[in-house]
């Protein structure tokens, strides 16, 4: 046989694999299910045989993207976890990673659904499995950091009695907000008590206990299974081959999986969003829109700095640490990964979207005085002239200035399309219309 002869018959074998591969692409494809679960077992484990397949096809990543892209919601999600286990295995130096989240009130999402627990998720047991079938075959040391944010519903005790009859109870560690506080020194030392915190001082101590346990990076999640934890390599990748030492998971990025339900807010919100970009200048105008994505990492020295000085201890402190990561200087990147809203038992929910609003609008003003970055201060003012409760932001939510009808996303933020004199007077119309003042 001639080199010629030869170089057509590997090519045309070659071609012919491809094709097997695509062919068998489609077929994965065509029986994935638009529905998917996550508090599920069965679906979680179709989803694990699912991604599992399309390792097996062996294809470029690009394809399995390209594929994605209208597929049902199922392949979606199972392509983000083949591609995070893709990069997870090419990872071939030692890494410490800590997975932290706080719980307030999720005494029903940490156990199973059942009749009597409609939304339950067994959220522990699922994310130590996620984290246990990402990490298989890899060198990867990972410990899941569970905190209790002084929830009065016994979170905490719930949590240490699943981890103690878990099979992987060595990788999990229960913390209780109110064994740290009050403390003398460090990043809690301006919590008097458990009261103090929402969230963000759980976070903390969370991330001050992976340090101590000489954590590479600190990953840090919700308590509930909206984000599926094997997509971690989606975060790790940059970090392990761009040197990147803050990475922003993005909801909104155009390759990202986005189940969410928006129709929890009313059409104040973009009054809302208007605000929040004028006074979070620093942010939004980089192009940041995801503060709140609950799939972020920090590489410890950077978040040794961050939280060596607190502003905030509440849900605010999402955009106090890109804040302070901006006044560093620090090169970050942003990724997109699959969410699947979990919205029965949040926290905005329970406690009123409004008061969250409230929190992380008044949280936002204070982290930009505090870090001395450029913001629209007029608007910042006017916050703090009118914005004193949750009652202030709940006369808004369902109305909205002529300025903003007609406005698009991209243009919120922009004193040209409605001024902070002109949103002071909106307020204050509202305001009288209520009989508040």
């Amino acid at each position: 046989m001639g080199l010629e002869e030869f170089d057509t018959q590997t090519s045309a074998i070659s071609s012919n694999l491809v094709y097997q591969q695509m062919n068998s692409l489609q077929e994965t494809m065509r029986g994935s299910q638009q529905d998917v679960d996550l508090a599920d077992s069965a679906h979680q484990v179709s989803l694990y045989d699912l991604a599992e397949q399309l390792q097996k096809l062996d294809l470029p990543i690009n394809d399995i993207k390209l594929h994605a892209q209208d597929a049902p919601l199922q392949f979606k999600l199972a392509a983000k976890l083949y591609e995070s286990k893709h990069y997870l295995e090419k990872i071939d130096c030692e890494l410490n990673i800590a997975i932290i989240f706080a719980m307030w009130g999720e005494h029903n999402r940490l156990l199973p659904r059942s009749a009597t627990n409609p939304n339950g998720e067994d959220t522990l047991r699922v994310k130590l499995q996620q984290l246990d079938w990402a990490t298989q075959g890899t060198s990867l040391k990972w410990t899941l950091f569970a905190v209790d944010d002084g929830d009065p519903n016994g979170s905490g005790a719930i949590a240490t009695e699943i981890a103690e009859k878990h099979p992987l109870q060595d990788r999990v560690k229960i913390l209780y907000l109110s064994e740290a506080i009050p403390a003398k020194s460090g990043p809690l030392a301006m919590l008097k008590s458990v009261d103090d915190s929402r969230k963000g001082g759980s976070i903390i101590y969370g991330c001050t206990q992976a340090l101590a346990d000489n954590a590479d990076v600190i990953i840090y999640t919700d308590a509930d299974n909206s984000v599926h934890l094997g997509q971690i390599g989606l975060l790790l990748r940059p970090f392990v081959e761009e040197g990147y030492r803050v990475i922003l998971g993005n909801r909104k990025h155009p390759e990202s999986v986005l189940v969410k339900q928006e129709g929890r807010w009313g059409i104040g919100i973009k009054l809302l969003r208007h605000m929040q970009r004028m006074v979070g200048q620093p942010i939004f105008s980089l192009g940041i829109h995801d503060t709140q994505a609950a799939f972020k990492l920090y590489e410890r020295s950077v978040l040794e700095q961050i939280i060596s000085d607190p502003t905030t201890y509440d849900f605010s402190f999402d955009t106090d640490w890109i804040l302070a990561v901006i006044a560093m200087n620090e090169s970050f990147t942003e990724v997109p990964f699959a969410f699947i809203d979990s919205a029965a038992e949040s926290a905005s929910i329970s406690q009123g979207p409004m008061t969250t609003w409230e929190t992380l609008i008044q949280g936002l003003k204070a982290s930009v005085r505090k870090h001395n970055l450029p913001h629209n201060e007029e608007m910042a003012r006017v916050i703090d002239e009118e914005i004193h409760s949750a009652r202030d932001l709940e006369i808004l939510i369902d109305h909205l200035p002529t300025e903003l009808i007609n406005a698009k996303d991209a243009e919120l933020g922009n004193p040209n399309i409605m001024s902070p004199a002109k949103v002071a007077q909106w307020i204050r119309k509202r305001k009288s219309e209520e009989g508040l003042i």
